[in-house]
This record gives C-alpha cells, structure tokens and sequence, in this order.
C-alpha cells in the first residue's frame, strides 16, 4: 500500500479533530456523550469502508443537532435510536431510487440557510453553557467565562498562527483548547463533577445490540426518520460535492454509493445507541490538509477512536463542558460568516429574499418545514422562468445547450445530466444568455474549471450572476 503512510498520518489528524467534536455535538443534541464517541467510530469505520469517496471522512454532524434535541425530548432516547436505525434504512432506499441528486432538487439559497440556521441555533443553545448560566436569574459563574475566554482566544490564534506560519497545523486548535481546559481545571479546582465531561468506563460492555419494533411506529416518529433521512443526506451529499471539487487529483464519487453508505451507517447507529452521521466538511478539510490519498484514512481515523476510548476515559472526564460549548459556538459563527450574508446578497434580492425565510422559517418552526417553506418560495419565485427551455442538439462529437432567456435553478439537473453522459471523445458547448439563474452558473463555472478540455462557453462572455 504506497499511500499507508499518508493516509495513517492524516486519520490521527483527523481523529484528534474528531473527538472534541463528537463530544460537543452530542452534548448539543442532549444526548449521551458516548453516543457521540459511537457516532464517530461508525462513521470512520462503517460508513468509511463502504463510501465510495476517497477523502470525505464521515461522523456526527452540526447540523442535525437541532433534530435530535427536538426529537429526545419529545420521544425519548429508546425510541430517538428506533428513529434513526429507520432514517438509515431511508437513505438506503434514497440510493436504490437513484436519489443522489436530492441535494439538486434544492437551490443554494435554501441550502445555505439551511446552514446559517443550524449556526444560530448552535450559538442560542451553546451560549448559556459557556457563560455558566441559564438566562433566567443573570448569574454568571467566573469559572466558566474563564475556561470559556481562554478556550476562545486559543482556538482563533491557534488558527491565525497555523494559518500564517503551518509549521504546527497537525495540532488542531480544539484539541489544543480542550487540552488547556483540562490543566487548568485540574491545577486551579474549577469545576464541580456536573461540569464536566462524563462517559463511563464500561462504555463498550454496555453496548447491546436493540432491534427496533417497527410495528410500534407512530406518524410523527416516522416524519422524525424521515427528517434526519433527508437532511443527513442534504449535509452528505453537500460535503461530498466540496470534497470532489477540492480532491488534488479530481476523482468523482458516486453518490448512490454514498447513500448507501451512509444509510448502512446509520441503521447500525440506531441499532447500538449511536448518534446518526453524515460526512462531514469539517474532517474532510481536516484529512485533505493532512495528505489523505485514500479512503484508508478515514477508516483508521475511526480506529485510533475507538483506540483513545479504549485506553480510558479519564482524560476525557476531566474535560470541562463550558469548552466543548465554545467548540460548538465557533461552528455556529463560521456558518454565520457576514461574507456568506455578503455573498447571497450580491446574487439577488430574489436569492437573499429565499435565504432569509428558510433561516426564519426554521428558527420558527423545525428543520424539515423550515427548509420545504423556502423551497416553496423559491419555486413561487421561479415559476415565471419555467416556460424557458434549454434547447440541445448534437453534432457529431459536440453536445450543444443554449438558454434561451432566464431559466429556473432547475436547469442545472439538464446541465449535469448532458455532461455525465459524455462519450470519451466528445465535449460540452453552452451558450450562455446574460441572465443566467446563479445556481446554474455556478455548476457551469465550477465543471468548466475541473474539466477545462471537455466544455466550452460561447455567448455573453460577462455572464450576470445577479438575478
């Protein structure tokens, strides 16, 4: 194996990235943390071995924070595990009706608030624990604005610093974080048990498979599968999208496979108590920064897990709670950056209109109805747009679209679909029209700069993105 030594340097990397986060995030969805600890070990090993892709690393995610919260406190962790053994088994059936597109079938703007409303709720939920007080009676406990300010400042210099200089950058600035926390409480005496990480020692003996009864199934745990099903495929095949497109050697992953993947991941993290998973951008980054060249890397990410937790969790017990807040804080910033409020509103008021009611919508009600309410707008917002038609023709060994006026961000699935189905030697020309939606811009743009010698551009050479 000419790339083990690659690949096993990059999966310590990213395990050491993984463990804060996948305590962080299990303490975010109110679940127990070996939950999140399972999550990770799954995703890396599981979901690693069957994927298709060679750098996406996979484990619980941010982003479905929100609907596991929500769906423990209204059904119980019993019956949350049944809920996510049956999302799995969803997104197995996603893959067999070809459902690796799904993540077309929303534009980017629902996508992105989407992303930005998971942030905000990160930063309403993790607020009060890094602060060390509930809202309610104003107090504020000195241990934790300390803990929390140092765990702050270390994390953003620790970046800025690696950022400039790299020369410490398989140092991860949350495993830096924790490891402070952990020294200062144990020489200055900060915090009490309840502050503190807690996973028990028999973590593994206590691990029993439960075979779900589905014949105890009720309308809305069904929708609560079927919520983590769709949106942990969004969040997948999202961060497979920018995994290929960051890939140093350009490879291609076949999102079906992915589907399956995660859906076999997830069916045997309902199974044993885990936290459902998804890939995740954060390690994907992580392992294609370390050098990972194979899909190896992520398998063993899972393994050196399932290594640290198996040596002990005593370390682990002295991490402070108010740091993994800050952890989560930093996320919810990140996917609140005012660029990205920048960015969409610089493609249209339209685009930004949709970005600002699917963030309304499911800060307001949930998820799932939030993001389905900002498809719905979006789509009214199209409607005028679907007479517009993408005209193709063939001659010989070039395929030909022309947009003929402003054409919805449905159009892109045609894109898509004409360049997947290239024959070896043939290639791609668009003519663009200047008022081209954004979403199908940006597809054109991006397989252009992967894939310069097989699609060529003629038309308005100064396409609008504004919409």
């Amino acid at each position: 194996m000419p790339n083990l030594f690659h690949d096993l340097k990059s999966s310590l990397v990213v395990s050491l990235v993984a463990l804060p986060l996948c305590l962080g995030i299990a303490l975010a969805s109110g679940a127990p943390l070996a939950s999140g600890l399972l999550a990770g070990i799954i995703g890396g090993v599981i979901t690693g071995f069957i994927s298709n892709s060679n750098i996406s690393v996979s484990g619980p995610a941010a982003g479905l924070t929100v609907i596991i919260l929500a769906q423990i406190e209204n059904f119980g962790l019993t019956q949350f595990f049944q809920i996510v053994t049956l999302a799995g088994l969803f997104q197995v059936f996603f893959s067999f009706v070809k459902g690796g597109r799904i993540g077309d079938i929303f534009p980017n703007s629902v996508i992105h608030g989407m992303l930005a409303a998971i942030g905000l709720t990160l930063i309403i939920k993790q607020l009060p624990l890094a602060l060390g007080t509930d809202f309610t009676n104003f107090k504020i406990s000195f241990s934790h604005i300390l803990i929390s300010s140092i765990s702050l400042i270390t994390i953003t210099a620790w970046d800025k610093f690696n950022f400039r200089y790299n020369y410490l950058s398989f140092i991860p600035s949350a495993l830096l974080a924790v490891a402070i926390s952990i020294c200062l409480n144990l020489g200055l005496n900060l915090f009490s048990p309840e502050d503190l990480v807690s996973i028990p020692d028999n973590l593994f003996t206590n691990i029993s498979l439960t075979l779900p009864s589905f014949y105890n199934f009720n309308f809305p745990m069904i929708l609560g599968a079927l919520t983590i099903a769709i949106v942990a495929s969004l969040e997948s095949l999202l961060c497979i999208d920018a995994a290929d497109k960051i890939d140093p050697e350009k490879r291609t992953t076949n999102k079906n496979q992915e589907l399956i993947a995660q859906g076999i991941g997830n069916t045997l993290c309902g199974l044993i108590g885990a936290l459902p998973v998804t890939a995740v951008i954060v390690r994907t980054t992580a392992n294609i920064g370390a050098g990972a060249k194979t899909k190896w890397s992520s398998i063993i990410h899972g393994l050196w897990l399932l290594l640290f937790i198996s040596l002990g969790t005593s370390v682990l017990n002295k991490v402070p709670l108010a740091t993994l807040a800050v952890i989560l804080l930093i996320v919810g910033f990140r996917l609140n950056r005012p660029s990205l409020y920048r960015t969409i509103y610089k493609k249209g008021f339209d685009q930004f209109f949709v970005f600002c009611v699917t963030i309304i919508a499911i800060l307001s009600t949930d998820l799932l109805y939030g993001i389905f309410i900002g498809l719905l707008v979006s789509l009214i917002l199209e409607a005028r747009f679907f007479k517009n038609k993408v005209l193709f023709q063939k001659e010989g060994l070039i395929k030909q679209l022309t947009f003929k006026g402003r054409t919805p961000y449905l159009s892109r699935l045609k894109v898509y679909d004409v360049f997947t189905h290239l024959e070896d030697e043939e290639k791609l020309l668009i003519e663009s029209c200047e008022d081209m939606h954004p979403d199908v811009l940006e597809l054109i743009l991006e397989l252009k700069a992967r894939f310069p010698e097989r699609i060529e551009l003629s038309g308005n050479k100064t396409v609008k993105t504004d919409s």
